[in-house]
């Protein structure tokens, strides 16, 4: 399952200087087309520094990565659990309004998510992305994902990490997402076994549906939200993917993003992750990328009709049925991933 193919860095804009800053880089770890073009753009004009983005599709591949010593990333974006799990084994460099001042535009309720030691960066749930041209009726249950009409199979693209894999069946069993014991584990693989054969991969539907042998035929998907636009951005047909949140609950995500404490140019990155957490930066992050900001001040510059949009915004009637990940267990990692490595045989 860490197998992934991660995408080559991406070098961004010009090295010259400015405003008499040595030009450096900066190297980020993210998911792709998870970040406003034109931030990156003002901030290199503003400093000379250019921002190379590596990219990941799950988030074992970019623990890996995290873990790795000598792997020279600066900042990562981690969701809330990474962000206390990494920022307690020393990997993530703590933040302050003393070395990050854009903090302050965040509520307590966000800070404390990412743990004192990442900044909130974007927000969201998951859920069922469609092709809108194919499945004519919104899906509003994850049972039109788990146990899905017979047109439906082999058009299904899933999801192989560990947490969010295990989202649909454990919610549809109506058990907690953080479910650690072997007896909740195995009812949950029981779903996901007769779902297999339904199954057309089990990659990331944004990395999935820019494989030419198989994008075109991805009809659904486990998904993040927000995921619909970059879909539609890489389908070229505005509007045709949709997104909806099934009816019986699902993850409520908050994504951090933080400095790592082994980074040489600690400095710039922090200077860098303040730049991001502004309120203009963070409004047009948001924007662009139409998603929800955390920024109380962002919020502010978001147009009212954005804000009142429930595929971007979600309404708190969701949210209140939604859970937050929390911490696993080693045994339920390791027992989560070995029933993900098996549905192959079931497909």
């Amino acid at each position: 399952m860490l197998k992934k193919t991660i995408a080559a860095a991406i070098l961004l804009s010009t090295t010259a200087h400015v405003s008499g800053v040595r030009a450096e880089t900066l190297n980020l770890l993210i998911w792709e087309a998870y970040i406003d073009q034109g931030i990156l753009d003002r901030f290199n004009k503003e400093t000379g520094v250019t921002i190379r983005q590596t990219y990941y599709d799950s988030g074992d591949a970019r623990d890996e990565i995290l873990s790795d010593p000598a792997s020279n990333i600066d900042l990562v974006v981690v969701g809330e659990n990474g962000a206390d799990l990494f920022g307690k084994r020393g990997i993530l460099e703590p933040l302050t309004e003393a070395n990050v001042p854009s903090l302050k535009d965040y509520s307590e309720k966000w800070r404390s998510r990412c743990a004192g030691y990442a900044l909130p960066y974007l927000w969201g749930t998951m859920g069922i992305v469609y092709r809108s041209d194919v499945v004519k009726e919104a899906p509003s249950s994850w049972n039109a994902l788990m146990a899905p009409k017979p047109e439906l199979k082999k058009h299904i693209a899933m999801y192989d990490d560990h947490n969010e894999a295990f989202i649909a069946p454990l919610v549809l069993l109506g058990k907690s997402i953080n479910a650690n014991d072997s007896e909740t584990l195995k009812a949950a693989f029981e779903v996901m076994k007769k779902q297999a054969p339904y199954v057309l991969t089990y990659d990331y539907v944004i990395t999935s549906i820019q494989n030419p042998e198989i994008g075109r035929n991805i009809y659904i998907a486990l998904a993040y939200s927000g995921d619909q636009h970059v879909l539609n951005d890489k389908a070229g047909t505005p509007g045709v993917w949709r997104y909806a949140v099934p009816k019986e609950g699902t993850l409520s995500w908050l994504d951090c993003m933080a400095v790592t404490s082994a980074s040489p140019r600690k400095g710039l990155a922090l200077r860098f992750l303040d730049f991001v957490g502004s309120p203009e930066s963070a409004a047009a992050n948001a924007e662009s990328l139409t998603m929800p900001t955390a920024s109380s001040e962002a919020l502010k510059l978001i147009p009212q009709e954005t804000r009142n949009n429930p595929e971007i915004y979600t309404p708190d009637a969701i949210l209140a049925k939604s859970q937050y990940q929390q911490e696993l267990s080693i045994q339920s990692v390791q027992t989560r991933r070995r029933i993900i490595s098996s549905m192959a045989n079931f497909q």
